[in-house]
């Protein structure tokens, strides 16, 4: 079993562990085998990565960590100001902020 960050989940996987919501309710219980709709289900109510039968822990990274560590400091310094009336702790601004520092890096997007 295996935290798979929600850029990496995929259709037909299938959850080792319940998935909650940030309040603590049930959004998919252990055994269940993930299809499109599960993963928008995750995103709108802020998952940000579930257990995954058969994944070795640590074996797929998020996607930020293949890249230049520089880069990615900068882009986030960049991106940080856009965010600075949100909760810096909040699962959707964590996942947006990540969605737009990644967008920066890969893309050049302003």
């Amino acid at each position: 079993m295996g935290i798979v960050h929600i850029d990496n989940l995929n259709a037909g996987m299938l959850l080792a562990a319940d998935v909650h919501d940030r309040n603590g309710r049930l959004l998919l219980g252990a055994g269940t085998e993930l299809n499109d709709k599960h993963l928008y289900i995750f995103r709108t109510w802020g998952v940000l990565e579930a257990d995954i039968a058969g994944i070795e822990e640590g074996s797929t990274p998020r996607p930020a960590e293949s890249i230049d560590p520089e880069l990615l400091a900068a882009a986030e310094a960049e991106i940080k100001p856009m965010f600075r009336y949100t909760d810096p702790g909040h699962p959707a601004i964590i996942e947006l902020m990540h969605i737009s520092t990644m967008k920066k890096v890969l893309h050049g997007v302003r």
